[in-house]
């Protein structure tokens, strides 16, 4: 019973809180991110953020594979464009990532 009542003056507490709305709209924001990196490069990266004292302190994007349509200086400048938009601030750091498959031992 106890815990029943903690749980519900949690919520209660949490839901005037600006750090749920912050980041239900930051999930928001990274997923039209995704949208839009994957209609300009048709590849669908996965975003994700850190938010300090509602300042977006970094972003960062994984692609699902080495990005070899473009040289890479045009697919940070797409990448900078998109987050920039989209969450309407520009962030401290943008990480470009790329997740590379088992290969061959060297």
């Amino acid at each position: 019973m106890l815990r029943a009542i903690v749980i519900v003056v949690l919520a209660f507490a949490l839901s005037g809180c600006d750090a749920i709305a912050t980041l239900k709209d930051g999930l928001q924001q990274a997923q039209a991110v995704e949208s839009d990196l994957a209609q300009s490069t048709g590849v669908k990266p996965r975003v994700g953020f850190n938010w300090n004292n509602g300042r977006l302190t970094s972003v960062t994007v994984l692609f699902p594979a080495l990005y070899e349509k473009k040289p890479l200086r045009d697919l940070a400048g797409l990448v900078r464009a998109a987050v920039t938009k989209e969450f309407k601030q520009t962030p401290e750091a943008i990480v470009v990532s790329f997740t590379l498959d088992k290969g061959p031992s060297v």
